[in-house]
């Protein structure tokens, strides 16, 4: 039986207001009808009055803030709500994409089976590309959303031909080792996995103000299974 997750264990920094974490994919940020399971839940089990101060899709991994109490959630749910929270996430998409400061602002609307899309009728939406490496046939992008809109990241880079790898949604594709190294050999009768098995979406990055003024950037490694893609990459340029 696989150990218990901690709360304690997803910690990366902390002080007496507020826990930084780095979010493992899989797990819900908040309330999950299908899993009990849930990153606000673990916190409770480990603070009493912990209020997580944003939220990571289900399947993106990377850094989260949770507030220790009261008086510290007001204070940073001001700074997403004025846009003062510097986020950087780190995704690889299909395709070779050349982002430099590239800004798009197309609006989003949120459709009612969970998913969304680009509509003029939507609300404003802004995030910055730029291209951290470019790979045979998949880029690594820095993505740096403004605005905090659902599904936003993902959606932006599909309306700009870069949808992430994994991300079917939005006309990802999942990404499988035989297509980029040439000496690949499966074992008989076994079928080839993605080596990514969801959104290759990670949160990298987070810099906002504690509750004395002091500036904090905060950095979330890759997990394993990023870690690993973006090495393959790497390795078979």
């Amino acid at each position: 039986m696989a150990r218990k997750m901690k709360f304690e264990d997803l910690v990366i920094w902390e002080n007496e207001d507020y826990c930084v974490i780095n979010k493992p994919p899989f797990i819900s940020t908040l309330d999950d009808r299908n899993d009990p399971v849930n990153i606000l839940s673990l916190a409770r089990e480990a603070i009493e009055d912990a209020q997580v101060c944003h939220r990571l899709d289900k399947e993106t991994s990377g850094v989260l803030i949770v507030a220790k109490n009261p008086e510290a959630y007001r204070h940073m749910s001001i700074q997403f709500e004025n846009r003062t929270v510097g986020k950087e996430y780190h995704a690889v998409a299909d395709g070779t994409h050349d982002f430099q400061n590239k800004v798009v602002e197309d609006k989003i609307l949120k459709l009612s089976n969970g998913t969304v899309r680009i509509d003029r009728k939507g609300k404003e939406a802004t995030t910055t590309f730029n291209t951290l490496v470019a790979y045979k046939s998949h880029t690594l992008i820095e993505c740096r959303p403004l605005s905090g809109r659902m599904h936003q990241i993902r959606i932006h880079l599909a309306n700009h031909g870069a949808p992430i790898s994994g991300d079917v949604n939005y006309g990802g594709k999942y990404f499988y080792l035989s297509s980029i190294k040439k000496k690949f050999h499966l074992k008989k009768e076994t079928e080839e996995q993605p080596l990514l098995k969801r959104i290759a979406l990670h949160a990298h990055k987070l810099t906002f103000l504690t509750i004395k003024g002091d500036k904090m950037t905060i950095e979330a490694d890759y997990p394993k299974d990023f870690r690993v893609l973006v090495e393959q990459l790497e390795k078979n340029k």
